[in-house]
């Protein structure tokens, strides 16, 4: 039977766990038996080749280490024990090439058009993209398949399977989806969402609606996702992340491109942003539990993670900046388009030849803090993070219920170098809902549901710029980490609640007169901008 059918007949061969003597003796063996009432991928004879293709199921990561490094080129162990590996020509994900599938539901329910990042393909075109993959996967001598669930939230948990050619991928999913345990796994029965990546195999440029030899496809009426042409293990993550966008809005859960911590009181905050303003550093804070760094959602119940992991930059990563994410590089994690010593093995953090985005996947519980399972009440802040390129933005300022949909909405940030193709400095960006590139509806409709929740359980909102401060990107200076983490203690702390504000002229931001550890001079961009001109050193990085 192949990758891509859907049934299991009984009489059809067991799922290997590992990789099995290749002798046909053992392969007739397999062959013969069967799990009861367990529907798993099989080892099948490809319809592209007289041949079997092997199914690597669930494998643990130190099997998944041996597979990659034997027959997964550029994969190699650091000196700290994580697996380093290269996702060849495409280190981003390629939002042009995204498409999702336009049918007679999707036409009505989802945001399409100007500003939309739905590009819309239709079902023929999206069954010839799933045929070459599926049948370049059947070509394969092995394939590995993950069974794993996305969202914390036990009422609202996904399924998902994932089909991938290479180790690394299937090691990276381990990585970041939910693991279920043995009983879990015994019980998993048909996946909610199945995705099949064929890595770096392309699809035919020439076919309609492509625009390269890359394409991402999502078909919700079928429940599938089809990858083709690119290695870059973020299209996977973010694929899911978008399914989740439309379908926890469908029972008046609200999706969020937020990190989440929570403090020894049980107070929730959430952070809001796109990819490089901070999200996985700030929320990571060994003083409060880590909910999770990217992905969430907030329901009746509370807050839940959609991951199992996290997924967090690591150019110019340190020891004495971000503790916890660099002791969490180690046996299992998965470093993508890293440099480092030919002979000690050691990681270079501040190169940045092969891409600026260079990242690191490892599983949630690596943080020593970390909350499991990841869910928690209603969140007490929410924090809306903008990476402003131009010094405007204040440091911090606290937001009316109007000001939060205005900038939830407009999410401003400038799009960090690294993060897409061709990015190679920062430039200012408008994201709707700090992640338009994710989102299936129209960001008013997610807006709608935060400002329901925000005033239903009390929350405050501000509006933190992890950007540049005294003037804009090549002449201001990036703000010093260390000020923002005490910006977010006093924001925690509810100190910052009870600071005297003054506000701006045009904006209407109120900026606090003074926050313990930060000078009190940048917390108004008048005032930096004014030093700048005057020639006097402005805040370092």
């Amino acid at each position: 039977m192949a990758v891509g059918e859907t049934k299991v007949a009984q009489e059809e061969c067991k799922v290997v766990n590992g990789d099995p003597a290749s002798n046909k003796t053992k392969i007739d063996n397999l062959k013969r038996s069967h799990v009861p009432n367990h529907f798993t991928p099989t080892i099948c004879v490809s319809d592209s080749a007289s041949k079997f293709t092997k199914v690597m199921y669930n494998l643990t990561p130190a099997e998944l280490y041996e597979q990659a490094l034997q027959h997964d080129k550029g994969s190699f162990i650091t000196s700290t024990g994580a697996l380093a590996t290269l996702s060849g020509t495409k280190t981003g994900r390629c939002p042009k090439d995204k498409r999702v599938v336009k049918d007679e539901s999707t036409e009505q329910k989802l945001w399409w058009g100007n500003g939309s990042p739905n590009i819309e393909m239709d079902e023929q075109t999206f069954m010839v993209n799933r045929e070459t993959a599926v049948e370049y996967l059947n070509s394969l001598d092995k394939v590995f398949v993950n069974d794993q669930f996305i969202n914390w939230d036990p009422e609202n948990r996904i399924k998902v399977r994932i089909v991938s050619a290479k180790a690394y991928h299937s090691l990276f999913m381990h990585n970041m989806c939910i693991r279920p345990t043995p009983e879990e796994l015994e019980n998993f029965g048909t996946p909610d969402f199945t995705i099949y990546n064929a890595g770096q195999f392309p699809c035919n440029r020439y076919t309609l609606y492509m625009t390269s030899s890359t394409s991402v496809n999502i078909n919700l009426a079928r429940k599938e996702m089809v990858i083709l042409g690119t290695m870059y293990a973020g299209e996977m993550k973010k694929g899911l992340f978008s399914l989740m966008h439309y379908l926890m809005p469908k029972r008046r859960i609200l999706s969020l491109h937020s990190g989440c911590n929570m403090g020894k009181d049980g107070d929730v905050a959430i952070f809001f942003g796109l990819s490089g303003t901070g999200k996985t550093t700030l929320s990571t804070d060994h003083n409060r539990y880590l909910i999770g760094d990217d992905e969430h959602c907030w329901s009746d119940n509370g807050v839940s993670n959609i991951e199992g992991g996290c997924y967090a930059k690591c150019i110019d990563l340190s020891k004495e900046k971000e503790r916890d994410i660099w002791n969490a590089i180690k046996f299992g994690s998965v470093l993508e388009n890293v440099t480092f010593d030919k002979h000690t093995r050691e990681v270079d953090y501040s190169d940045g030849s092969i891409t600026e985005n260079t990242r690191v996947a490892y599983p949630i519980e690596y943080i020593p803090n970390a909350k499991i399972p990841c869910v928690g009440p209603h969140p007490k802040n929410v924090i809306l993070l903008a990476c402003d390129a131009f010094g405007v933005l204040p440091p911090v300022s606290k937001l009316n219920l109007a000001q939060t949909m205005y900038h939830f909405i407009s999410g401003y940030t400038a799009l960090v170098a690294g993060t897409e193709e061709g990015v190679k400095e920062p430039r200012a960006t408008f994201s709707a809902c700090f992640g338009a590139a994710f989102l299936m509806l129209h960001p008013t409709k997610y807006a709608a549901m935060l400002a329901e929740k925000m005033q239903k359980h009390g929350a405050t909102a501000w509006l933190v710029n992890t950007g540049w401060s005294g003037g804009r990107y090549g002449s201001g200076e990036r703000i010093k980490l260390s000020y923002t983490r005490k910006i977010i203690d006093a924001i925690h702390s509810g100190s910052l609640l009870n600071a005297n504000y003054k506000k701006t002229e045009v904006f209407g931001l109120e900026i606090p007169a003074e926050i313990e550890g930060v000078p009190s001079e940048m917390l108004d961009p008048v005032n930096t901008v004014m030093v700048g001109q005057e020639g006097i050193p402005g805040n370092t990085a």
